[in-house]
């Protein structure tokens, strides 16, 4: 393949003091030692959606706002995805749900993995994220990285990094391996069916 895999990998808060940053940020290091793709970090800071209320689903219509047009373009730039995300209430964040409303094409025929953190590492969150974008044509990949509750108070309150964990470290490598496996097949077949 000439080109390099291009992979995002989505922070899905963007209250204070969010946890997922810095999992993101250490997710993005891990990745960028790799040579078959290359990695960027999507912060849903940067896009500021207002709720989703347009009168048509992206499915059939694109959303021409500037926010919702530079989100998209952000989103389709990419070939796979690495979902950060945490379990808020047994699923997703509100904002991260919200984004997401706002695609179809942009992910259609994708692949994505996950990275999930919460007090049983984030694997209800995971559960409701796969079925999201499941509807988005979305394909999700069996291998993902949950940080549970011993990890994330070793993080808060001991001062350890991800480091310390490497269960959590060697999770990360099949995840990103099956990844770039589906990223550069799905992308031949969507290149032939243009």
């Amino acid at each position: 393949m000439a080109d390099k895999l291009k992979i995002g990998i989505i922070l899905s808060t963007t209250r204070e003091g969010r946890l997922g940053e810095g999992i993101g940020r250490w997710a993005l290091e891990l990745a960028r030692k790799r040579s078959d793709a290359t990695f960027e970090l999507v912060d849903l800071r940067d896009h500021p959606l207002p709720f989703f209320e347009a009168k048509m689903s992206p499915a059939r219509s694109p959303i021409d706002t500037p926010t919702a047009k530079r989100w998209s373009e952000t989103i389709d730039a990419f070939d796979g995805y690495v979902f950060v995300t945490a379990e808020y209430n047994h699923s997703i964040t509100g904002v991260l749900k919200n984004a997401l409303d706002y695609l179809y094409p942009e992910v259609r025929r994708k692949p994505a993995t996950f990275i999930g953190y919460g007090a049983v590492g984030g694997v209800r969150a995971v559960e409701h994220l796969r079925n999201i974008l499941a509807e988005l044509q979305v394909a999700t990949l069996r291998f993902a990285v949950h940080i549970g509750k011993s990890e994330i108070l070793g993080l808060v309150r001991e001062g350890k990094t991800l480091a310390d964990y490497p269960d959590t470290v060697a999770a990360l490598t099949p995840a990103l391996d099956e990844l770039l496996w589906w990223a550069e097949t799905l992308k031949a077949g969507r290149e032939r069916a243009a």
